[in-house]
């Protein structure tokens, strides 16, 4: 099975629920996508910039099973999210402070080629045009994801490339504004998540699969779109259909989403 880039950045997240002491987590969908992706049995590669901050995780023992080889470690900040959850879980408010990550369109242009499958997150502060062209100008099989925050703008910029994409990941409301600029008729293979609701998969526009998330207690909900996205992507690489991939992916978020993140340590501790 060939190993899986992740382009996409590598993050320190604050994330801050109603009445609860907000958690300082080491975050960022390159992380999450590589990790679930390996746990779903795919060698994975996070392709990212993190500043010097940070340098201390390419020797933490909870991310062994991920190859750290392509996270670049420049000097200056980290990439920052202030991630801002309501009662529900659901994602209210974020801030970003992208820091070295502002570098990651050059580091990532510079690393295609050396993997032979890729997954580009298509958030800021990432050229996704410009990533996605030079990996369909190569014919390196490519899927893609999004953040909310981020798809208004990405999207019309970089939808020209979509039908090169293997698949498409998107949440409810991204669906939406995605089916403003391109037919969904059009794209491979579509995977729509809602939260606790059915997550689809279509191809070609026709659902294909469908999955209910089993309930949950919830101890952290940040990472698991990511969760998802990772393991449907190993599942899929290891031959599995859309429906057994996608049950693989829901039951891999839904048991993300119960236990703690991966915490930041405290100085000195």
């Amino acid at each position: 099975m060939e190993q899986l880039a992740v382009i996409g950045n590598i993050s320190c997240d604050l994330a801050i629920y109603p009445g609860g002491t907000p958690v300082k987590m080491l975050g960022g969908a390159a992380l999450h996508i590589a990790m679930a992706a390996a746990r779903g049995g795919q060698l994975a590669a996070p392709i990212s910039v993190i500043g010097a901050d940070l340098g201390w995780i390419l020797g933490d023992p909870r991310l062994t099973e991920i190859d750290l080889s392509h996270v670049m470690v420049a000097p200056g900040q980290s990439c920052t999210f202030r991630l801002v959850y309501d009662e529900s879980g659901c994602l209210t408010d974020t801030e970003a402070s992208f820091g070295v990550s502002s570098r990651l369109t050059g580091h990532a242009l510079s690393v295609i080629g050396s993997h032979r499958v890729c997954h580009v997150c298509c958030r800021r502060p990432i050229d996704a045009s410009a990533v996605l062209r030079r990996l369909a100008a190569a014919g390196i099989p490519f899927s893609v994801d999004f953040h909310l925050a981020s798809a208004s703008a990405i999207m019309p910029a970089a939808h020209a490339a979509w039908r090169y994409a293997r698949t498409v990941f998107v949440n409810a409301a991204e669906f939406a504004m995605l089916a403003r600029v391109t037919d969904p008729a059009a794209l491979n293979t579509l995977v729509i998540s809602d939260g606790p609701r059915p997550v689809t998969v279509l191809a070609h526009g026709r659902q294909v699969a469908a999955a209910v998330p089993p309930v949950t207690t919830v101890a952290e909900v940040t990472g698991a779109g990511d969760t998802l996205t990772g393991t449907f992507l190993a599942a899929s690489a290891r031959g599995l259909g859309c429906q057994t991939a996608l049950n693989e992916a829901v039951a891999a978020a839904s048991e993300a989403v119960s236990r703690p993140g991966l915490t930041i340590p405290a100085p000195g501790g």
